[in-house]
């Protein structure tokens, strides 16, 4: 008889719907930090109103439960290292999303999977195989399909998305060595509170209100959905294996699909409907083949 357990049936499909709600919650941070550099916010102030009532729900949700175990840590260093790569990949999104359509930084955040397989490589000592590093190459042609470099389609901020996916892919290697430290909540408060004081300095240089309704929702929405996506998706984790929820992640695609064309009027265009499948096809390839080889799945959730 196993000793490991299996998380019932009910619990994974839970599971499955929380992640789901979580990947929403992702793409109404891309939306509303969009819409706030639209009406004038500057992407320093964006990036810090993110963290900052992310930093205030943290404090005011788990405080009380945790006390001074919130802040206690297993590796100062690693929190730090992870909090910083995370800060990186939100500062390098909330740019390219002032130039770039939501698909478009979407579908080229979803080459994290690809980054994390090779960086494995170096930084967990991993063997990967030519069938990973031929999945690998062919979901980056698969972004040089949607960007067009050498066109007048492209755009500079593409690099930006790059380097925030790369960045993402640091965070994940970074929080899979976390992970058995520390609890969500301690590394939560952490993104948060590095952030918000590293942004502290310079944001009363860039500071100004939103002027209409819709300002003031997206710059309260900006932070909440970053709280809400990081606790559901930490819930989802307790309820169902990562094997499980990985491939739902790419639903975020579809969410940002929508608020592209709905709420931007930015539908997405031919080189969209090309290049994305190739990038996602690799992802969902490697996840396939580290799932058959029983190694830790790589994670595809995109994090801003």
């Amino acid at each position: 008889m196993s000793s490991s357990f299996a998380p019932p049936a009910e619990h994974r499909l839970l599971g499955i719907a929380l992640a789901l709600a979580a990947y929403l919650m992702f793409a109404g941070i891309d939306s509303s930090a969009k819409w706030l550099g639209l009406v004038g916010i500057s992407a320093v102030q964006i990036v810090f109103i993110r963290y900052a009532i992310h930093l205030a729900m943290v404090a005011a949700i788990h405080l009380p439960r945790y006390g001074r175990n919130l802040v206690r840590t297993g590796s100062m260093k690693l929190q730090l290292l992870r909090a910083a790569t995370l800060l990186g990949s939100t500062v390098g999104n909330f740019l390219a999303l002032q130039y770039l359509p939501l698909t478009v930084t979407g579908a080229i955040a979803f080459t994290v999977p690809l980054m994390i397989c090779a960086l494995s490589v170096p930084m967990l000592g991993e063997t990967v195989g030519w069938r990973r590093w031929s999945a690998i190459g062919i979901g980056f042609l698969g972004v040089l399909v949607i960007v067009r470099p050498g066109t007048d389609a492209f755009h500079p901020a593409a690099l930006l998305s790059l380097g925030a996916a790369l960045s993402t892919a640091f965070y994940m290697l970074f929080t899979r060595r976390v992970s058995g430290l520390d609890s969500a909540a301690t590394s939560q408060f952490y993104v948060a509170v590095f952030a918000t004081v590293s942004l502290l300095p310079l944001v009363s240089f860039h500071w100004s209100w939103p002027t209409t309704p819709d300002g003031w929702f997206a710059f309260f929405a900006v932070g909440i959905f970053g709280f809400a996506g990081h606790q559901l998706i930490t819930m989802a984790a307790g309820l169902a294996p990562a094997s499980v929820l990985a491939p739902f992640a790419y639903f975020q695609i579809i969410f940002l699909s929508a608020a592209s064309w709905l709420v931007f009027n930015q539908p997405p265009d031919i080189w969209l409907y090309l290049g994305a499948p190739i990038v996602i096809g690799s992802g969902l390839y490697i996840w396939l083949r580290e799932r058959s080889l029983s190694k830790p799945v790589t994670g595809v959730a995109t994090e801003h």
